[in-house]
């Protein structure tokens, strides 16, 4: 058994990794303000603390653990919606990593695993993208991320042993189909079931990895204890490009109705394309069973669909 703090556990991903650590018999406290993760997503058992990682007193109300990582999932995670209020973005995805590695530092907590994101390195060629490769954000959500990795790497001199999980586009069961500025994947599919029609603000043409949460999840579980991931950021993907009209057209072979598309505008921020170099990710935690992109699909139209 043991001790781990995982913010935002009322989310999507949060809530995955936070259930998986609980099924382990371990002892989960997290934090969640509830902006845009639900209560009940979060998982029985854990030590919920409503608040928010950017607020400095929200951490006098965790107990008293020595814990064994710390696990930041917590944060505003649309590149769209950083544009609404860029100072906001900076609080919940810079200042509250610069809070919770001074929480670490003071309580002797030596792992810290932040959920980063792909978003950091901005637009680039149509090749696969290494961790190397240079970082040149389009969106404020992605400076706020980038900055981030930057805490972690000074604070790794202070002892505290960080892991940057550059989580590529998750999708899967439990995402929330409510929030249509959030999630490509949980957007279309969202759109595809109540209106038999999908709204796209892009080109056809633009591409994504799709990664499926139980191998994020995975990831997440197998890098507490590696310590070949300490001071490293690591891409989390499937290495496979998939175009926007290639993901709609599976999304609607998998539902096997009529779907009108249409192609429309654009979004504040996006990029053309992204799609990760997978290398370091299966050396470091070894090669992992990737679900595929159709498999997952049909399984998160069976869980929506289980819901209505």
């Amino acid at each position: 058994m043991a001790n781990y703090l995982v913010t935002g556990a009322a989310g999507f991903i949060g809530s995955a990794v936070a259930n998986s650590l609980l099924q382990k018999n371990n002892i989960v406290v997290t934090i969640d303000n509830l902006s845009t993760g639900y209560l009940e997503n979060v998982p029985k058992g854990a030590i919920f603390i409503e608040g928010d990682c950017g607020n400095s007193l929200v951490y006098d109300k965790v107990p008293k653990l020595v814990f064994d990582a710390i696990i930041h999932i917590a944060g505003q995670s649309s590149g769209e919606i950083s544009f609404d209020d860029p100072i906001y973005d900076i609080k919940t995805n810079a200042e509250s990593t610069l809070l919770l590695l001074r929480f670490a530092l003071q309580n002797n907590c030596k792992r810290f695993i932040y959920a980063g994101t792909m978003s950091v390195y901005g637009e680039k060629p149509d090749n696969p993208i290494s961790e190397s490769s240079s970082c040149k954000p389009e969106s404020f959500y992605g400076v706020a991320k980038l900055a981030s990795e930057h805490y972690m790497r000074i604070y790794q001199k202070y002892g505290i042993n960080y892991t940057s999980l550059r989580l590529f586009n998750v999708y899967g069961p439990g995402q929330n189909l409510d929030n249509l500025r959030q999630g490509m994947v949980s957007i279309f599919l969202a759109q595809m079931l109540n209106n038999n029609h999908i709204l796209v603000k892009g080109l056809p043409d633009r591409y994504r990895d799709f990664i499926h949460i139980d191998n994020v999840v995975d990831v997440f579980i197998k890098c507490i204890e590696s310590s070949d991931s300490w001071g490293l950021n690591i891409n989390v993907a499937t290495g496979i490009k998939t175009s926007v009209a290639e993901l709609i057209e599976l999304m609607c072979k998998l539902y096997n109705r009529s779907v009108s598309i249409e192609y429309s505008g654009s979004t504040e921020g996006d990029i053309h394309g992204i799609y990760a170099d997978t290398s370091l990710m299966n050396k470091v935690f070894k090669k992992l069973d990737i679900i595929s992109l159709e498999d997952g699909l049909q399984e998160m139209l069976i869980w929506i669909q289980s819901k209505n």
